[in-house]
């Protein structure tokens, strides 16, 4: 044919109907056929093949189909539609990097608004949806094609490979496409996971299924971070529009769609997606980064909210459901080399909570893989769950302290109360508590015993609790068990630690959840009236024992301890001595804090007696440079709080002398809050007219000095012993007098009435939360990398014995001093007994050898 016929025949073939197509079918075929092979134009490739399949297909009979159309059409078809699709890729993947500043520059120019273009927008809408119309009819119509092509299990290798081309060449598509339109996304992707799927059996071992993952994990993350832009700019609008709405709530559903797609994919795929794990568990830590109740989250209306929590986050929570046997990804969430950034601490351990919630449906096999932790070496080193839990919980540091509320259960008719996250997490551990398998236990008691005795003073906190609930849910035995294991720990502890403070404590409340019976067998194990016992019943409420054991308990504890004290008392008084009567007077307290109203007069009149005997001995300079002095003076001042109605005058007006004295010579916090617990109670003390002048001025001198305290606890700790005083004394001229400037005052006026000096918006304590968390983040990076860190958590070695110093001498000869001049006082106050003089006697005899000794 010349060129200008191929032109004539289609010209003609147009007005052709079905009765003469079928009659001029064996002529008019082959011409058209070999228009169609020798065709290099696409445009005439495409019209010539639409004739074909149009006109003159239908008329063709089945047995000659093969062999006169299909032999012929089909494979320049192929080789087209092949040449079509890499021509598009190339194309789309030319443009990728100028759509990001093309859909900015159309998003300015077009602001939503059509009244800018005086009517003149809809022109340009009205093109803009007819193209994507047809943009969507094509893809829709493409995918439908592809999805008609049926690939057996017996295929050949070609035919495998060439699917596996399809999808991932659809898949670089997907990426190129996504910020066009979510329909035109949506079924992307839909296409993608239903060919998969659909020949998974074929195409399981071929795909690059990290791909698709990280494909659909970017995309879910995309258009999720695109519902929080939505959702804040319809917060931060005047006027809310409709449109954003209803564009807020497609893209909450293409979020779903993700979500459910990654599901699917998931479940059908998991072997193959060990080297995934990563990007699932950064999928999970991202969404809920920069979703409430996360500091780094935008504000949103809670409306909102609701709607991503219903609508996407559901879906997104049947991911984990399912991921829980998948052991890669259980090392991966609780890998201990995990090293994430502040923003993520939140998620990581709402993630974990989300985990616990949902393990005790999981066979027992998969609940030992999560709270066991790693056991062999070869495997990759990971914590139970437990352990990440409370590391998890000790990082969201800023969000204890802002404090970031939950959702609260609702239940019993009540309203939904939030709840902080401290409470959150608590809850839920208990609730998972109460559902595991007793062989979790040991697992579970170590990591309470790990975070009890850690450096985190809040996870402590979280621990006792848990265990707290764990003796109390259990059985009365596990309950006693439990007890007498920490009351060992206790006596075990060398010296004084934050560890033994903490364990008495626990200990402390454990003892109220023990049954009675249990109660007398930890008596008969640990009984009262053995010294070496005393230093765990310093740490116990004689409050938990029933009345009776209460009584008995407090006599012998006290008996012992006032033996104790005058063992010492009636020895060299050696300061080296001092700590057996440190703890006596510690259990000395706690008797009369816990069981005061069932002690003896005579007892009490004991306590008082000794704790005025040991006080006399007390000297400010030796106070001031010796610890164990030190904690003599805090523990008797409590002592002293107890009898505030019964002191004698001569003893009130040596303690306020002492304590005037003492803050002088700028002591250590604990010494100041122990004289704040002093002060607090003296509202209720009766002043003796003869000692009023030495007293009172003391008196507001002190309570001066302590509400100016630039520490924070010791001035919070001051106002409120100030507000006990002023409501209870008699003395109504003093409380003026404690408050010896204006600043001071306006303090006090504002503490009293309950008003914040400084106001402060939720957003500006949670830049100031993050920023104090990063500082801190910081510090404790460059300690790690100093190496100080260690060192920190590590006990100091002991010191090597030196000679005595100057200062040791004359500390003790002071305390010598003391001594000497408390006899002096005692004989004022009655007749000395009858073998006082020899005791001096020896006494005159020891100083002569020292001073001999001196002379040498």
């Amino acid at each position: 044919m010349t060129p200008a016929e191929p032109e004539l025949l289609l010209r003609e073939l147009g007005g052709w109907d079905g009765a003469l197509c079928r009659r001029q079918l064996p002529c008019v075929l082959p011409r058209l056929l070999s228009m169609y092979q020798n065709s290099d134009d696409w445009t005439e490739h495409i019209r010539v093949l639409r004739i074909l399949i149009e006109m003159f297909l239908p008329h063709i009979n089945l047995s000659e189909l093969e062999q006169t159309f299909f032999s012929k059409v089909l494979p320049k078809a192929i080789q087209f539609f092949d040449d079509l699709l890499y021509e598009l890729c190339n194309q789309a993947k030319g443009l990728t990097s100028q759509n990001t500043e093309l859909c900015k520059s159309v998003r300015n120019v077009l602001q939503d608004s059509e009244a800018v273009y005086s009517g003149c927008l809809h022109l340009i809408s009205d093109l803009l949806q007819s193209l994507f119309k047809e943009t969507y009819s094509l893809q829709k119509q493409l995918m439908e094609l592809l999805d008609m092509i049926s690939v057996e299990s017996d295929s050949a290798e070609d035919t495998t490979v060439d699917m596996v081309l399809v999808i991932h060449t659809v898949l670089d598509i997907c990426s190129v496409i996504s910020n066009m339109d979510h329909a035109l996304h949506a079924n992307t992707w839909k296409f993608i996971i239903k060919q998969s799927l659909k020949h998974h059996s074929l195409l399981h071992s071929h795909l690059k299924h990290k791909d698709i993952l990280c494909g659909l994990c970017k995309d879910t993350l995309v258009s999720f971070h695109s519902c929080l832009q939505l959702a804040e700019q319809m917060r931060l609008s005047v006027t809310q529009e409709s449109t954003d709405l209803k564009l807020f709530q497609k893209t909450v559903k293409l979020c779903r769609f993700f979500a459910n797609s990654l599901v699917h994919y998931t479940k059908e795929f998991i072997p193959f997606l060990t080297d995934c794990c990563c990007q699932l568990h950064q999928l999970y830590l991202q969404v809920y980064s920069k979703f409430p109740p996360s500091l780094y989250a935008p504000v949103i209306p809670e409306a909102h909210q609701d709607e991503i929590t219903r609508v996407f986050l559901v879906a997104l929570d049947r991911l984990i459901h399912q991921l829980l046997p998948f052991k890669p990804f259980l090392e991966q969430v609780l890998s201990e080399k995990l090293d994430l950034s502040p923003e993520l601490h939140l998620p990581q351990c709402h993630l974990l909570i989300t985990i616990t919630a949902k393990l005790p449906a999981q066979p027992e096999d998969v609940q030992a893989l999560w709270t066991t932790g790693s056991q062999l070496s070869e495997e990759v080193p990971r914590l139970s769950l437990f352990s990440a839990l409370f590391f998890s919980f000790q990082q969201c540091s800023g969000e204890l302290s802002f404090p970031v509320c939950f959702p609260g259960e609702m239940g019993n008719g009540r309203a939904e109360v939030p709840v902080t996250l401290y409470q959150h997490v608590c809850v839920h551990l208990c609730a998972f508590i109460a559902a595991i398998p007793p062989s979790q236990f040991p697992h579970l008691e170590r990591a309470l015993l790990d975070a009890v005795l850690g450096s985190n003073m809040i996870t402590s906190l979280l621990a006792m609790d848990l265990w707290c609930f764990l003796a109390r849910y259990g059985t009365a035995d596990l309950c006693a068990h439990h007890v007498l294991m920490i009351a060992h720990l206790i006596k075990s502890c060398p010296g004084e630690c934050y560890q033994l403070s903490i364990l008495g404590v626990l200990l402390k409340r454990m003892l109220f959840l023990m049954a009675p019976d249990h109660q007398v067998e930890f008596t008969q194990k640990f009984p009262p009236k053995e010294a070496e016992n005393l230093p765990l019943w310093q740490h116990i409420s004689l409050k938990a024992l029933t009345p009776d054991l209460r009584k008995q308990v407090s006599h012998q504890l006290c008996v012992l301890g006032l033996s104790q004290c005058k063992q010492w008392l009636s020895s060299r008084c050696i300061l080296g001595e001092l700590q057996p009567v440190n703890v006596a007077l510690s259990v000395l307290l706690t008797a009369c804090n816990s069981a005061g109203d069932t002690l003896e007069g005579g007892l009490q009149a004991a306590i008082l007696g000794t704790a005025s005997q040991l006080w006399a001995l007390l000297q400010v300079k030796q106070v001031s440079s010796q610890p164990c002095l030190q904690q003599t003076l805090c523990l008797i001042l409590p002592l002293l709080e107890f009898f505030i109605q019964t002191l004698d005058p001569q003893l009130i007006t040596q303690v306020f002398a002492t304590q005037a004295s003492l803050l002088e010579s700028d002591p250590p916090d604990h010494v100041r809050l122990a004289v704040l617990g002093l002060l607090s109670s003296t509202g209720k003390l009766l002043i003796p007219q003869e000692i009023q002048g030495q007293v009172i001025p003391k008196l507001s001198c002190l309570f001066s000095s302590l509400l100016a305290d630039k520490t924070w606890l010791i001035y919070q700790h001051a106002l409120e012993a100030f507000t006990q005083f002023a409501e209870a004394t008699r003395y109504e001229d003093v409380v003026p007098q404690c408050l010896n400037s204006e600043e001071t005052k306006n303090k006090v006026v504002c503490f009293l009435a309950k008003t914040r000096q400084v106001e402060e918006t939720a957003e500006a304590r949670a830049e100031r939360v993050k920023h104090e968390r990063a500082v801190c983040s910081a510090h404790l990076l460059k300690m790690k990398m100093d190496g100080e860190w260690i060192s920190a958590v590590e006990p100091l070695a002991k010191r090597a014995c030196q000679s005595p110093c100057e200062e040791e001498y004359k500390s003790a000869i002071d305390t010598a001093e003391g001594a000497l001049d408390a006899v002096k006082l005692l004989m004022q106050k009655g007749p000395a007994p009858a073998w006082l003089t020899m005791k001096l006697e020896a006494l005159q005899t020891s100083i002569n050898i020292l001073r001999n000794s001196v002379k040498l």
